[in-house]
């Protein structure tokens, strides 16, 4: 299945020019290797290709679902961030940083601006709990992040109609997490990897 929801990735990318995960030793090594996490894990990274933005990925069935957030995640519950629907990627991209090629499909540089786990809480009209790929589906996913720098609960919303591409809002729930005063994408622009910002990894490996 995994190997399925990955052939738009896969079709997008030349992997003897980007040094990207194929996500096929993934698919390889999927059975029996490793007890199954508790939680499942995401990841944001900064990414700098036609225009500066932010792809928060959601584990969800063996991929990361993804999302494009041009202003990146807010701790204001005030501002809703337009997110952009883009293709699964393979469980490797959770760690992949440095510089997709120009001239490739995303050509720039990438660095692991946060990560952790998440917990799915996303429940029917019903208040049953719903699986992460139904809520996805059905455009209505709240989940509660605890990574490095961005703690606290979610929603993502789907505001476009069928047939368009998928446009969403990210919003920050009200609770111990949110912040109006507190702009991580600007106090701490760093890598949780590395400690280097966009513009390192570009020079160093550009």
């Amino acid at each position: 299945m995994a190997k399925t929801k990955l052939s738009e990735y896969a079709r997008k990318r030349d992997f003897s020019k980007t040094a990207e995960p194929s996500g096929r030793k993934r698919a390889r090594a999927k059975k029996g290797s490793k007890p199954r996490r508790k939680h499942p894990r995401f990841t944001i990274q900064k990414h700098s290709a036609t225009s500066l933005h932010y792809d928060l990925r959601l584990e969800v069935d063996g991929v990361l679902a993804s999302w494009a957030v041009p202003k990146g995640p807010s701790l204001d519950p005030r501002d809703k961030r337009l997110a952009m629907r883009t293709e699964d990627h393979p469980m490797d991209y959770l760690e992949f940083e440095g510089v997709i090629p120009k001239g490739e499909y995303g050509g720039g540089p990438v660095i692991v601006w946060d990560r952790g786990v998440f917990q799915n809480i996303s429940e029917t009209r019903s208040g049953k709990p719903m699986k992460l790929s139904e809520a996805i589906e059905k455009g209505d996913v709240k989940f509660f992040l605890l990574g490095e720098k961005v703690k606290g609960a979610y929603a993502l919303v789907r505001t476009s109609k069928p047939g368009e591409r998928e446009q969403w809002l990210l919003i920050k729930k009200r609770d111990e997490g949110a912040d109006a005063r507190r702009r991580p994408t600007s106090s701490q622009p760093e890598s949780v990897l590395t400690g280097r910002t966009i513009e390192q990894v570009l020079k160093e490996e550009g």
